[in-house]
């Protein structure tokens, strides 16, 4: 991942990708991850990659046919709920880099025999937080955790205080609720502030 905060993206309305890429930006983010949880969700990367100095990402891939679509799209990278080898591998043939999701040392294994070593960690905060990243870590130690689900700005700290973590996952600076008020403002002023907390962290 590019920076220390990936925001996840659930987009009601494609034209809103632009605007809120701007705000992004405007905050120091150069990343973000617009999920497939909704209709508006290709669209919005085809627009978001329009924004000067973005990195877009598609969030909640599931399938190689998912692969292929967002890879149409302009989606550079991929991240994924679960770790699925088809998809991992799909991805890698389109030349995307690809971020699953694993819950278990079990699944940390067959991410380490797929040759990564980056993760994402989901549901963080109901499987333990950054205790429970610390234990994976002992066993990992090559393996980098992006937690996702549950993260804040509140809990940002904790995760980025763990040597294992350079990126957490999240969604309070682009809430859907700012995004149905177009409250750019806001969105751009929650990035500054998980930005500037980030590299105080650092």
């Amino acid at each position: 991942m590019t920076g220390p905060i990936l925001p996840v993206v659930v987009l009601d309305d494609a034209e809103q990708a632009v605007p809120l890429g701007v705000a992004l930006r405007a905050g120091g983010i150069n990343t973000v991850e617009i999920t497939l949880r909704t209709a508006a969700g290709l669209d919005g990367i085809r627009r978001a990659r329009q924004v000067d100095g973005l990195r877009v990402g598609a969030g909640s891939v599931l399938t190689p046919q998912h692969v292929d679509q967002v890879a149409e799209a302009g989606a550079q990278f991929v991240v994924c709920p679960g770790l699925s080898v088809a998809v991992v591998e799909r991805a890698r043939e389109r030349g995307l880099d690809v971020l699953p999701g694993v819950a278990t040392p079990s699944e940390l294994m067959a991410a380490v025999a797929l040759g990564l070593d980056e993760v994402k960690l989901f549901p963080a905060g109901l499987l333990g937080g950054p205790a429970y990243i610390e234990a994976l870590s002992a066993p990992f130690p090559g393996m980098r955790f992006v937690p996702s689900g549950g993260v804040s700005q509140k809990t940002l700290p904790d995760y980025l205080g763990l040597a294992s973590v350079r990126t957490v996952s999240g969604s309070w600076m682009v809430a859907r609720n700012l995004l149905a008020e177009e409250d750019w403002a806001e969105v751009t002023a929650l990035s500054a502030e998980a930005v500037t907390l980030a590299r105080d962290l650092r």
